[in-house]
């Protein structure tokens, strides 16, 4: 069977975010996950066929002002006609850094990944300030859950 292609798309533009995207790698390769194959894309730089290529999605992104960030914005705007209808039911999951709320930036892209049919396996992971063991742990689970829930 071949593998299932788990896509990371993340804004990492600080420590923390950078931080959080490690655990989330981590969270991939959590022991007992086979047969998935992890791709990791910047925001800006995935494209509408490494959707199409892909099983599963974990998105990650700081909240600025409010909103998710505005690379990752870029990313749905890119990506959200050419396959709105290719993916329902694919798993995905998100985790979101805030120095004070997270709160709009999960909003929006849940709003977002419902219009396109995704099914989210784990509850947003919002992190606030400078993460913590907790914080990674929290991100590696999610990870973890959304590769699990690709394996066959």
């Amino acid at each position: 069977m071949p593998n299932k292609v788990l896509l990371v798309v993340h804004h990492t533009a600080s420590p923390a975010t950078q931080q959080l995207l490690e655990a989330a790698l981590d969270g991939t390769r959590a022991e007992g996950i086979e047969g998935v194959h992890v791709e990791v894309r910047a925001a800006l730089a995935a494209t509408a066929s490494d959707v199409l290529a892909a099983d599963g999605f974990i998105l990650g992104t700081p909240a600025n002002i409010g909103y998710m960030s505005g690379a990752l914005k870029v990313f749905f705007d890119n990506v959200y006609y050419p396959t709105l209808v290719a993916k329902p039911g694919a798993p995905y999951g998100l985790y979101v850094h805030g120095n004070n709320d997270t709160a709009g930036a999960i909003h929006a892209v849940e709003s977002i990944t419902k219009g396109m049919g995704w099914q989210r396996v784990h509850e947003p992971v919002s992190v606030i300030g400078q993460p913590g063991k907790t914080d990674t742990e929290a991100v590696w689970d999610l990870a973890a859950t959304v590769a699990a829930s690709l394996a066959p």
